[in-house]
């Protein structure tokens, strides 16, 4: 009889085009100071962002040239595959696994379109058996990655001693839009980054961490706060609401809902890892639990090497926290559109 889900291993990846984030601030003047009264104003969110450098699918330049829905979905789906494969083959690598032991496969992405999708696109390459089953998410936007590993862990719990596979692929900075004269659009053009991570799950007796539980929580009338709107020349990114005092505000409560669902409390939490959506939510987040100034240090270092890149990014904090030692619970948190909370607690197995 197998135990509870544990976590085997993670890996991740980035795409090779590196964004400083001095230049993306010159490329970004350069497109928008001149047809965008206030621009000096909301560039000041390029210092404040707390990111150094992020990356892309795409060179700066092409960007710039604001190319239309066709060669931006088809960049998604190039970048998408390559960073999909890199990303899990780390994951199975550092599980001492291969593509054709995988069972399930679950496929988080949010940031464009793939019928058939990313997972059955690199299914040959990958090398993974012709009986494998599928599970693509898209919608969930950054609390992608958290929920992913909700449903893969479940998935896993269901048929123990089965191995599955979850990837969360996001090509964020393909809602760069020189041709939208939005704050939220300039905004992205400061957080946006591209990534991707995998976790390999099973019900086994053994692993680097056991998902313990996990939980969801969605406001009402939020669906303002965060999301897409669909263009003739692409995916445009929404940010109605600021998001730092509204996650300041409402995240207590709903964490401490979600923790007494399975009879615990934030005291019983010994390391809280959020994905770091920007410098001042993860301010905000710090505030709203109590935490203290500085608490979530790794969240700002991710930020700082990568930028927002959506339902990856809690993933790779998980990551740096699995390298420099897990605490002995900690709970994996995102926010995403919805305006959902997503959760998930993970006990340290050494």
């Amino acid at each position: 009889m197998f135990d509870t889900v544990k976590l085997l291993a993670l890996g991740t990846a980035v795409p090779p085009n590196v964004i400083d984030q001095r230049e993306a601030a010159l490329a970004s003047h350069a497109a928008f100071s001149s047809r965008f009264g206030d621009f000096d104003r909301l560039a000041k969110v390029f210092e404040s962002s707390g990111i150094r450098r992020r990356y892309g699918v795409r060179p700066i330049d092409w960007y710039l040239e604001t190319p239309g829905w066709t060669d931006r979905n088809q960049a998604h789906i190039e970048g998408g595959c390559a960073l999909f494969v890199a990303a899990a083959t780390k994951a199975l690598n550092s599980a001492g696994l291969v593509a054709a032991d995988v069972d399930t496969i679950v496929t988080v992405s949010s940031t464009g379109i793939a019928t058939p999708s990313l997972e059955a696109r690199v299914a040959s390459q990958m090398g993974f058996r012709s009986n494998v089953e599928r599970v693509p998410v898209f919608g969930l936007g950054c609390a992608g990655g958290v929920s992913g590993l909700s449903i893969a862990s479940r998935l896993a719990a269901s048929r123990p001693g089965s191995l599955v596979l979850l990837v969360a692929v996001e090509t964020c900075t393909l809602a760069f839009r020189m041709d939208k004269l939005t704050k939220a659009n300039i905004v992205a053009t400061a957080l946006f980054g591209d990534g991707a991570a995998a976790c390999v799950l099973r019900a086994t007796d053994a692993g680097i961490a056991e998902v313990e539980m996990s939980g969801q929580h969605t406001w009402p009338d939020t669906l303002d706060i965060m999301g897409w709107s669909v263009d003739p020349e692409g995916l445009g990114v929404i940010f109605d609401r600021a998001i730092p005092p509204f996650a300041e505000a409402n995240i207590r409560p709903a964490v401490c809902s979600i923790l007494g669902r399975s009879n615990l409390s934030i005291d019983d939490i010994d390391r809280f890892a959020f994905h770091p959506g920007g410098a001042k939510v993860v301010d905000a987040l710090e505030a709203a639990l109590a935490l203290g100034q500085g608490t979530l240090n790794h969240e700002r270092d991710i930020l700082a090497d990568f930028g927002n890149m959506s339902s990856p990014t809690a993933l790779f904090v998980l990551e740096r926290l699995v390298k420099v030692g897990l605490p002995r619970r900690i709970l994996l948190t995102a926010l995403g559109p919805g305006f959902t909370l997503s959760c998930v607690s993970l006990r340290a197995t050494a």
